[in-house]
């Protein structure tokens, strides 16, 4: 995914965020540091705190490095990394957020059993019903964020850390007045490792959309 990434036809920089892996992650992308110096680096935590306290270290790490665009995608190349380059020229283009979407005109979801391809699909349903969102794919977790954006969100009063993460960060930019577009992407499910959704983290997503509907965000 790293030299992936390096050989796209933009100066992208690489931040990984490693809660303790045990497969080795951060001492592969310590090997590779100095052959990408001043491109690539590791941000290591004790623990598995959650993805969306995991996003949020790497949110604030950038804004305190003040780049343009930030980022977030998946490590196993669910996420094609060429679409990197179309994410960034939807924000450049006039977009403040712009999601890689699976449910967009375009989009495609490959790999995926049907149940599971019904479950995100409806999910996604489900939230445009409840939040009033103009935005198909509720769910998505690879998106660009303009700077403006992640400096208006309070960080520390996000209130999901697990799969609502990714539906609240949304809702709040769109609350907010930002405009939020959509890419049409493939989605790969991953051909290595085990995805990390179960019963719980789809219950938490819904309860949390029905909460957030009520929230007061400033």
């Amino acid at each position: 995914m790293i030299r992936k990434v390096f050989s796209l036809p933009y100066p992208f920089h690489l931040l990984i965020i490693d809660d303790g892996s045990p497969d080795g992650t951060a001492a592969i992308v310590k090997s590779l540091m100095q052959e990408f110096e001043g491109r690539l680096f590791i941000e290591e935590r004790k623990g598995k705190l959650g993805l969306g306290t995991a996003y949020i270290h790497g949110f604030k790490w950038s804004l305190a490095r003040n780049y343009e665009f930030t980022f977030e995608m998946d490590c196993d190349f669910s996420h094609n990394p060429d679409d990197l380059i179309r994410l960034r020229e939807a924000c450049v283009k006039g977009g403040d957020v712009a999601i890689g979407s699976r449910y967009t005109k375009g989009g495609k979801i490959v790999n995926w059993p049907v149940g599971r391809v019904l479950m995100s699909y409806f999910a996604s349903i489900y939230v445009r019903m409840i939040l009033w969102v103009p935005f198909k794919d509720t769910t998505a977790g690879f998106k660009c964020y303009r700077k403006k954006v992640l400096e208006r969100i309070h960080f520390d009063s996000i209130k999901f850390i697990g799969y609502a993460f990714q539906i609240e960060m949304k809702y709040i930019a769109y609350r907010l007045g930002f405009k939020v577009v959509e890419v049409p992407i493939t989605f790969t499910d991953r051909t290595e490792g085990v995805s990390k959704m179960n019963k719980g983290i789809f219950k938490e997503a819904i309860l949390g959309v029905l909460k957030m509907r009520f929230m007061t965000i400033k």
